[in-house]
């Protein structure tokens, strides 16, 4: 019989959003009448702009007749789509980009955790804390974690956010090869300025290190937080950015992302030899993918209209008025409350030091609202906890009240 991968034996449990289905479910069962409230996995509610709708129902029209009808597309993005990206997100922040350092994908999400399949089998990692846990995990599953002893992986390297600290990760106190950070963050809802940015980026270079840069929630940025790495000097020659469009414009069922990896961004190959991780990339996507559908890239290209940010752009403010009213409100009900400015994530102190996943167990039993318990971000997601503000403003508020009414 087949010897399977022996890291997927190391992980422990199930994936975090797996777990809260699971509790939900289980409780669903037992309480068919109980009215759940969702403020915890991070999906939208809200419908795709119409103007998106309308570019994508032309680009399947097209695919139905045999004059404008396409097969396979290139590799890494259409042109149309990949100028877009470009034009609108990278030269207005006075950032330029080579056609070829941008590549089309189905989302952040198969990005970041595919872009590990680049470094080689005993490459450090360093992550913040706490972290997206699809970092760690497909590290993980690579081998690279070492071992997960009590409530952390013994190889990786914790960079620590809390209150204590502002939830700004100190740089690696020893030598790592690569450092995954997400701007703004999710689950904390922080943003880190240029000069926070840049300690990381000056690091990189000073210790041969790569970052890893999700910069999935940039839209929602309105404290004037940098939007892109690259907009830090030096950036271009360290990091690889990962965007999405499933928060932004409400992509997480239509699936499209991109990710850019500049020319001079290089590791050394088994003869200790520079190489192009770009050129790296290219062969991967050539062998492992055939590239996101056309009516999706046509939809997404809709986003960059001047019709079509301006709807995005309402949906986006909705969410945030969303993030305020739950904000405020647990600020008003006494709680210690982060993010919420600049992300649809609010990182609020569990009451009365609660461990994360009990006061999950209480909400969800007591208030009938369902949260995400911090703790399976990592060890200092411990006491914390996060709610997101992607469901409608009429639960959002009922939810707000029944938390204010239970606690």
């Amino acid at each position: 019989m087949i010897k399977v991968n022996p890291n997927y034996e190391k992980l422990p449990g199930s994936y975090l959003f797996a777990e809260i289905a699971r509790r939900v479910k289980e409780y669903s069962a037992s309480n068919p009448n109980a009215d759940l409230i969702r403020l915890g996995i991070g999906d939208v509610t809200r419908p795709l702009a119409p103007a998106i709708v309308e570019a994508f129902e032309k680009a399947v029209r097209e695919m139905g007749d045999a004059k404008t009808f396409r097969g396979y597309g290139p590799d890494y993005g259409y042109d149309f789509l990949v100028n877009a990206i470009i034009e609108n997100d990278y030269q207005k922040l006075g950032v330029e980009l080579a056609f070829d350092e941008v590549f089309v994908s189905d989302g952040a999400k198969c990005d970041v955790s595919n872009v590990q399949e680049l470094f080689s089998d005993d490459a450090t990692i360093a992550v913040t804390d706490p972290v997206y846990p699809v970092y760690v995990d497909s590290n993980a599953m690579a081998g690279r974690a070492g071992t997960f002893v009590t409530d952390r992986w013994d190889r990786l390297c914790y960079l620590p956010c809390n209150a204590e600290n502002g939830f700004v990760p100190p740089v690696p106190d020893r030598p790592v090869d690569v450092i995954y950070l997400c701007y703004p963050n999710n689950p904390t809802g922080t943003t880190l300025t240029k000069d926070q940015l840049k300690a990381f980026v000056d690091y990189a270079k000073e210790n041969g290190s790569i970052i890893i840069y999700d910069a999935a929630y940039k839209a929602f940025i309105t404290s004037g937080a940098p939007q892109s790495i690259y907009e830090i000097e030096g950036a271009k020659e360290v990091a690889i950015e990962c965007c999405s469009y499933s928060k932004t414009a409400g992509f997480t069922g239509t699936r499209c992302g991109y990710m850019v990896i500049p020319h001079a961004v290089k590791g050394l190959n088994g003869k200790g030899e520079p190489v192009e991780l770009n050129q790296m990339w290219k062969r991967r996507m050539g062998s492992k993918f055939n590239g996101v559908s056309y009516p999706v890239q046509r939809a997404a290209e809709a986003i960059y209209s001047e019709e079509g940010w301006k709807q995005c752009k309402e949906t986006i403010d909705y969410y945030m008025n969303n993030a305020k009213v739950i904000r405020e409100g647990l600020q008003d009900a006494g709680f210690e409350v982060y993010g919420g400015v600049d992300a649809p994530y609010i990182w609020m102190k569990t009451p009365d030091n609660q461990d994360s996943w009990t006061f999950f167990d209480r909400l969800m039993t007591g208030a009938n609202v369902v949260g995400t318990p911090g703790a399976g971000f990592g060890p200092c997601g411990e006491g914390y906890f996060r709610l997101t503000a992607f469901n409608t403003l009429e639960k959002t508020e009922e939810a707000l009240a029944r938390i204010r009414k239970g606690f």
